[in-house]
């Protein structure tokens, strides 16, 4: 007993959380926000700190559960959604075309059972005596069976001829094709997923030392860039399906924007506070220029394609969430007009976080329009 109340009296105490003017220069960041931070902490209570109250809780919450919205929607997409343009049932709208096709499906499959039935008629044992009500040539025919039937072994083979030549010729005609590949779209989620990963795990770990602050918030540069370079890739591919070169020189173009945006962002100098404008910039810029292939589409077939027009309105959607996000984390709002006030709830990260999701989430309903677009309508 003595010995457990020792332990229990030796045992150490539970990190304590700092205000804004005790904290180490690594570590400084935004002065509107004064108090709740972890400095320094032991890697064990920095992680099991993600449920406990400070200034980074909703910061890590936020983005983690994105990261588990976002796994979802990746399985959804794999396993609901379907994987060809003849699923009628499982999108909101269908070219005509579609449709046809959907109809010749079903009176091949009519014709298919019509055959079979007629070959059954044929290929019935002969009977071992012909008994009243049979036939001279001892077959037994079903009542069901067409009038004038035999078992002549030239019209049999005929009828097989013909159902041959018939459903081939009703195949060909109302095949619906293989569906668009799922490639960029899947690539987008998993761009995503790696964005909100290392976005939470950042603001999980990085008060435990200088070091560790200096790699994840290099990780956590790379997944934002990685999620714009990805979330160009249902654009360009889809949008420019039928036109490889300019496909390849979007896809192309903005991950060499993306390679260099990372590669800028090891520089240590990148993470100095008075650089934050410049980092919204940088990568509001790489965003912003996704307005060039939106607008291409948009001559293209803004006229003639309603799924070019609503994949577009969702890509405006999710352009206004990002730039109204970066604009709250540039500006500091609202914690620069009360400072204090937002340290736990509300200040600007926790903002952008929120506009990041929304915005993912907007382009993967404009993944989703690309696929019911280009399933229906190829080149």
């Amino acid at each position: 007993m003595c010995a457990r109340k020792a332990r229990a009296t030796t045992a150490p105490a539970k990190p304590a959380t700092k205000r804004y003017e005790a904290l180490p220069e690594w570590l400084k960041d935004n002065e509107f926000i004064h108090g709740y931070y972890r400095c320094e902490w032991p890697m064990k209570e920095t992680i099991l700190s993600i449920f406990s109250i400070h200034n980074e809780t909703l910061n890590v919450w936020s983005h983690l559960i994105g990261f588990l919205l976002f796994l979802c929607l990746t399985i959804f997409t794999a396993m609901v959604i379907p994987r060809d343009g003849s699923s009628s049932s499982s999108w909101s709208s269908r070219s005509g075309s579609a449709y046809w096709g959907d109809l010749v499906e079903m009176a091949n499959m009519t014709v298919a059972l019509r055959h079979e039935a007629l070959a059954a008629c044929f290929l019935l044992p002969p009977s071992a005596a012909a008994g009243p009500g049979l036939p001279e040539d001892g077959q037994q025919i079903p009542p069901s069976c067409p009038p004038n039937t035999s078992s002549s072994h030239h019209r049999h083979h005929g009828i097989q001829i013909q159902e041959q030549d018939t459903t081939g010729t009703a195949t060909a005609a109302g095949g619906a094709g293989d569906p668009v590949t799922r490639w960029p779209l899947f690539a987008y989620l998993g761009g995503a997923m790696l964005c909100l990963l290392t976005s939470s795990a950042c603001h999980l770990i990085l008060c435990h030392s200088e070091r560790t602050a200096y790699v994840t918030l290099r990780l956590d540069y790379a997944g934002i860039a990685a999620l714009i370079v990805t979330s160009f890739y249902p654009l360009a591919y889809y949008s420019f399906l039928c036109a490889p070169g300019l496909r390849r020189l979007y896809m192309g173009s903005i991950t060499a924007l993306g390679a260099a945006a990372a590669a800028v962002s090891l520089v240590p100098a990148f993470q100095a506070p008075g650089l934050r404008p410049l980092r919204a910039a940088l990568f509001s810029c790489m965003g912003a220029s996704g307005a060039v292939p939106i607008a291409h589409k948009l001559v293209l077939y803004g006229g003639t394609a309603p799924g070019a027009v609503a994949t577009a309105a969702y890509e405006a959607l999710m352009g206004a969430l990002y730039g109204l996000g970066v604009a709250v984390y540039a500006a500091r709002v609202p914690e620069r007009w009360a400072p204090g006030r937002f340290d736990l709830v509300g200040h600007s990260h926790q903002l952008f976080h929120l506009f990041v999701v929304a915005g993912a989430y907007a382009h993967y309903l404009a993944g989703v329009e690309y696929l019911k677009w280009r399933d229906v309508d190829k080149c």
